[in-house]
């Protein structure tokens, strides 16, 4: 079927996070919801995602290429659903048992290593237990988490196609 062909499941997959990232960019910057840590650790891995599956849709590779993209976009969005489930698990926890609160990312990245600041993001904070803004019942960390076990069933779509 010419519609499923793996180059346009690859742009598709682009596109697709390419949407994701725009909304969190207006969630941000239109509604003036801060993000966490842990938000920033999964934009990081929308990015990456996003910027696999382009790399693959231009590069346009044979089976064996789409095979290694394949695996790539599955441990990315393994990563994002790791990432989302640690902030589900924070947003699940007793308010007495949340990690204490991190500095402004800014401020972090010029005073600790990088190696720390990483830790400290991939850790959480007590910012990352809040459930803020909701949409059909859902708060973003849950329609991240729906999104990054999209991102798996597609990857394994494209592996299995390959």
């Amino acid at each position: 079927m010419p519609l499923l062909q793996p180059r346009l499941m690859f742009f598709l997959a682009f596109a697709g996070c390419s949407v994701l990232m725009l909304v969190a960019l207006y969630l941000q910057h239109g509604l003036g919801l801060e993000p966490c840590p842990l938000c920033y650790v999964q934009r990081a891995e929308v990015v990456l995602f996003g910027t696999i599956a382009l790399l693959a849709f231009l590069h346009n590779p044979q089976t064996t290429g789409r095979r290694i993209y394949a695996s790539l976009l599955l441990l990315t969005a393994a990563g994002g659903i790791a990432t989302a489930g640690r902030q589900l698990w924070l947003q699940h926890l007793p308010k007495d048992q949340l990690p204490e609160c991190l500095p402004p990312l800014e401020f972090m990245l010029e005073v600790f290593p990088l190696k720390d600041v990483i830790m400290k993001m991939l850790h959480g904070s007590s910012d990352c237990a809040e459930r803020g803004w909701t949409l059909l019942g859902l708060n973003i960390a849950e329609m991240s988490m729906i999104s990054f076990v999209l991102m798996l069933l597609w990857s394994l779509w494209l592996l299995r196609k390959a």
